[in-house]
């Protein structure tokens, strides 16, 4: 019987959450899309046919021209972000409050009325005071290198890259991941672009395996925190 009752608090509650808690559909077993930050690589053309012009230089091998130098461009095209992300954010709030009052009749202190009052039965004080504070910190700093590729070049010469750096560790794998949009401008000699330069920009460090998995909740743990009044 117990058992049962336990089974309709914990269906109930899972009722509840979805009705009430639809930001955390996922614990649920409905998942959001995943973003894409594969490479983008171009579609494969056919080659045109090779005129003999008598010439060294043949204009189909590829051209750029002396100012664009290295500098990516079109789609496919790999140039690397450099990650020079910081931030920091504080906040701190407090709050005071104090009074305070008092109030007295002195008795009579002859006849019959000074027989039944004492001084301290007319007299009457009130005191009052609260006091709160808040704070909150905040810092994050990532530093490293990515290399991306063009996936989408726009009319105003900006262009969307997108890319990821995969690296296998001992007990599992870590994954940078970045997307965005950059302009040509901002590409310097190196083919290089800072991260704060990218528009738009999607940074995610995440990974998975062994430790991965250690630091983070329980199923059961996340469910109860949602549902949870307190």
């Amino acid at each position: 019987m117990m058992v049962n009752a336990m089974k309709q608090i914990i269906i109930s509650a899972i009722l509840i959450a979805s009705a009430t808690a639809p930001a955390d559909a996922r614990l649920f077993g409905r998942k959001t899309a995943p973003v894409d930050f594969s490479a983008s690589l171009p579609q494969p053309v056919a080659p045109p046919p090779a005129v003999a012009t008598g010439s060294i230089f043949q204009i189909n091998d590829g051209y750029a021209a002396l100012y664009e130098g290295s500098r990516a461009r079109r789609i496919g095209d790999p140039l690397t972000i450099v990650l020079v992300e910081r931030t920091a954010a504080s906040k701190s709030a407090g709050t005071k409050l104090d009074s305070g009052g008092s109030f007295g009749i002195t008795p009579p202190t002859t006849g019959l009325a000074s027989k039944l009052f004492n001084p301290s039965d007319v007299s009457a004080s009130g005191k009052r005071n609260f006091a709160g504070t808040g704070s909150a910190d905040q810092s994050n700093t990532l530093s490293g290198e990515v290399s991306v590729t063009v996936a989408k070049v726009f009319p105003n010469g900006t262009m969307l890259v997108q890319g990821q750096k995969r690296v296998t560790l001992n007990r599992g794998d870590e994954f940078v991941q970045i997307k965005g949009l950059i302009r040509t401008a901002d590409i310097d000699a190196e083919n290089r672009v800072l991260s704060t330069r990218v528009a738009d920009a999607q940074i995610a460090y995440t990974g998975k395996g062994d430790v991965a998995r250690a630091s983070r909740q329980g199923w059961l743990s996340r469910f109860f925190a949602v549902v949870s009044p307190f």
